[in-house]
């Protein structure tokens, strides 16, 4: 076996000792909020009536209560959520908006080539209109339609780029070592393909606060604090969301609960949760700036099977993640699984090795969160309760563009109407489950296992990821 350039370019221990020595395990998008916008929202208490009840407060509970406020402005709608507004992966996330809503091209044409064409058309049309929601509402989420690099830091990954940029898509742009170093000021590229058009950043955190703030100047109901214990359809029609200490008796519901376990039983090995790690840097000062180059500001995703994204916020620091994707037996989602130390040491590690000229910037925070992956790497939708239930999950890493798109397939389904959106095959299939525990368990360990000797090995995949691909179950993290 090979090796990879992080492990042939090591910066030295001392290096990663310094920039990690006053790290905070704290979420840096959440502690940048204004006060203003995290309001100490009360749970719910008591018996409350709603045309439509959504449980979830990240972005696919939030946009589809802003889209229903839209269709029907008189519609009396409650959000119940179990922690705060944006608590989980929609305030933890890189903030790559993308227009994919299949998880990338490759994958998307992999299972649906027939639909891309209007996969593709949807989701720029979904990116436009996150894009012009800040102006639309008057919210403010640091939106930049910077577009998305991708740099090749093997030699064989740069013929992957080759054959990318040859396929024509509008706004792919290849460059070659020269170019890509002109652009990124890192030792590391051998070539970079610019994808200019279909990717924006953002601010995740300032994004699920607007939301809300939106939602409710629109008169939605948001209840924190309130975990939703059971759902219930007793009689012919209605939808009853039981929590803790009431419930709200409704119409109909939604539920985005993404990562967590579904309250539809039939949807419970749908997904499992992979944990992601992520550092961020102290802002940079004007000559560390200079010394990266990086002035198009464009959201950074490598091209190995264990990738690490990268981007630079508004106030100029670095987010910098990927590279470990970490299953733990048994489906759960738990604190204690946020903090892995020797990751955040590893994803030290890989940043000098890509800007070695940043040696002595310290991180100012460390943190993790859990990614709902399903076996097609992008969102499933469904109905149940006699269609008095929608619901969306399985995002798998791409969910911040595509929630808002989620919620518009969400009030189609529940409508009753037939779209563009709700005859896509994508929305119509199930994807396949999850098998139940040990074999989830060891099946995705080994596939992270195999990935990793891919990276170290050309890029060649071995038996049983070539035999997930031809079942397509091929993955990358």
């Amino acid at each position: 076996m090979g090796t990879t350039v992080f492990e042939r370019q090591r910066p030295a221990a001392s290096v990663i000792r310094h920039a990690l020595a006053d790290t905070a395990h704290s979420v840096f998008w959440r502690d940048d909020l204004p006060p203003d916008l995290l309001p100490d929202r009360p749970p719910l208490t008591g018996t409350h009536r709603a045309d439509l009840v959504i449980v979830g407060a990240g972005y696919t509970g939030l946009w589809t209560a802003l889209l229903a406020s839209e269709r029907d402005p008189g519609a009396k709608i409650v959000v119940v959520e179990a922690q705060r507004v944006g608590w989980a992966a929609s305030g933890r996330n890189g903030g790559f908006c993308e227009a994919s809503l299949t998880h990338g091209h490759e994958n998307g044409m992999a299972r649906w080539p027939k639909e891309m064409p209007t996969l593709d058309r949807l989701g720029l049309a979904n990116l436009d209109a996150i894009e012009a929601s800040e102006a639309q509402y008057g919210m403010d989420f640091h939106f930049e339609r910077t577009g998305q690099f991708a740099p090749a830091i093997e030699p064989h990954q740069v013929e992957w780029l080759r054959e990318w940029a040859a396929e024509g898509e509008e706004g792919v742009v290849f460059l070659d070592r020269a170019e890509a170093q002109a652009s990124v000021h890192s030792p590391t590229y051998l070539a970079a393909v610019w994808e200019k058009n279909a990717c924006g950043m953002l601010h995740p955190a300032r994004l699920a606060a607007e939301l809300a703030r939106v939602c409710e100047e629109r008169g939605v109901e948001i209840f924190e604090r309130t975990r939703v214990t059971d759902l219930e359809t007793p009689g012919p029609t209605g939808v009853s969301v039981v929590t803790e200490a009431g419930r709200v008796d409704a119409a109909r519901a939604v539920l985005a609960t993404n990562v967590f376990p579904s309250l539809i039983k039939r949807n419970r090995l749908m997904t499992v949760p992979v944990y992601d790690y992520v550092l961020m840097t102290e802002p940079l000062t004007d000559a560390q700036l200079a010394s990266i180059g990086w002035g198009d500001r464009q959201g950074i995703g490598d091209m190995a099977n264990q990738f690490h994204y990268y981007r630079i916020s508004k106030d100029n620091r670095i987010l910098f993640g990927g590279y470990d994707a970490i299953y733990h037996y048994g489906r759960k989602v738990r604190p204690e699984y946020e903090n892995r130390p020797q990751t955040w040491e590893t994803l030290a590690n890989h940043f000098f090795t890509t800007f070695p000229q940043l040696e002595g910037l310290r991180f100012t925070h460390q943190w993790a969160g859990a990614i709902d992956t399903s076996t097609q790497f992008t969102a499933f939708f469904g109905t149940a309760r006699d269609r008095r239930v929608a619901y969306a999950a399985g995002f798998t890493g791409l969910g911040v563009g595509s929630t808002r798109f989620a919620g518009d397939v969400m009030l189609d389904l529940l409508d009753g109407v037939s779209t563009e959106r709700t005859e896509l095959e994508m929305v119509r299939k199930r994807p396949l489950p999850f098998p139940p525990e040990p074999a989830a368990a060891m099946g995705i360990n080994a596939t992270r296992w195999s990935l990793d000797r891919a990276d170290h090995n050309l890029g060649k995949r071995n038996l049983l990821l070539k035999t997930l691909d031809a079942l397509g179950l091929g993955f990358d993290s």
